[in-house]
């Protein structure tokens, strides 16, 4: 099952009895269109939107919105500072003020010289009263939940389509939740896509059920005064990151946890990666490419059978 969702598109898989598997469909689906309308930032109708007016003052959260907040300031920590949702502004300095289909047809607004990049507070002043999911972002703070929200909402929508289906997966624009295994098989193969040719793939990961998310800097990208830009925000300039590696993959428990780290070493490159694994005490694996198509991953790679396509690695 195929549909358009959060920027992007949606595809549902599942083995099973066709009924079943059908009313599975539809039930994940609403999840999804629903959870976008929650999570959105370019809808002012939606409950994020909301959130950041209340900025200053206390919020009442539903239970979701409220658990992939937490999630945020969770990710801050683990990652050093590296995965920061209150970048909004930054983002819509920079041009990416509308959704990415728009942006695509309309083009990004003018470059605002006079707002100065990282004069956003910091989501350490954030509070979150779990008693009473209430939430207060200080004043002046607004959250972009796209990545993440996008990975949580895969994983929920894979969870209920499960009840459904023997072996099921969901794939959000390369946020994947992979649940069970196909008949006959011992793992999923999961193709990667050269980023510099998307239309070809790089390589192939078999890994087992759980997640996979990848981030890079080659697919929502956009011109603003005659700069290149692209979507993946450092938090410590406030501008579209500068790194060697182009495309992030990672293998984890939970999909948000894949996004996330995703991004974070994307950001962080070869130089830091290793210092990012080590500090998240999470059980993830990646596999990253450069400008020069070649691959790089943590030790943990070599147990996901892969088979390289024209291309050189290291490791």
């Amino acid at each position: 099952m195929h549909l358009r969702a959060m920027n992007t598109d949606i595809h549902l898989a599942a083995e099973g009895q066709a009924d079943q598997i059908k009313a599975g469909f539809e039930l994940a689906s609403n999840f999804i269109q629903s959870g976008e309308s929650r999570f959105t930032r370019f809808s002012e109708e939606s409950e994020l939107s909301a959130l950041n007016r209340s900025s200053g003052k206390r919020f009442k959260a539903s239970a979701d919105l409220f658990s992939v907040v937490a999630l945020t300031r969770r990710f801050f920590h683990l990652t050093r500072g590296l995965f920061d949702p209150s970048i909004l502004p930054d983002l819509k300095r920079v041009g990416y003020d509308r959704s990415m289909d728009v942006l695509r047809e309309l083009g990004p607004s003018p470059l605002l010289e006079t707002l100065l990049a990282n004069e956003r507070p910091s989501l350490i002043e954030m509070d979150l009263d779990e008693s009473d999911h209430t939430i207060l972002l200080p004043p002046g703070m607004a959250l972009d939940l796209g990545g993440i929200a996008k990975g949580w909402i895969a994983e929920q929508a894979a969870n209920l389509l499960s009840a459904y289906a023997t072996a099921c997966a969901v794939d959000a624009g390369g946020d994947m939740y992979l649940v069970g295994l196909p008949s006959g098989m011992e793992q999923w193969p999961v193709a990667v896509d050269d980023p510099l040719q998307p239309e070809k793939i790089l390589t192939t990961l078999n890994v087992d059920p759980g997640a996979i998310a990848t981030s890079t800097i080659t697919k929502r990208v956009w011109q603003q005064a005659g700069k290149n830009r692209h979507h993946i925000i450092d938090p410590r300039t406030g501008e579209p990151a500068v790194s060697d590696w182009i495309s992030v993959t990672v293998i984890a428990p939970h999909a948000y946890e894949a996004e996330v780290f995703a991004k974070a070493l994307l950001i962080a490159g070869p130089q830091e990666a290793e210092e990012i694994i080590r500090h998240s005490g999470i059980p993830f694996t990646f596999l990253a490419i450069d400008q020069e198509k070649k691959i790089w991953g943590n030790q943990g790679i070599m147990d996901y059978s892969y088979v390289n396509t024209e291309t050189n690695y290291s490791r």
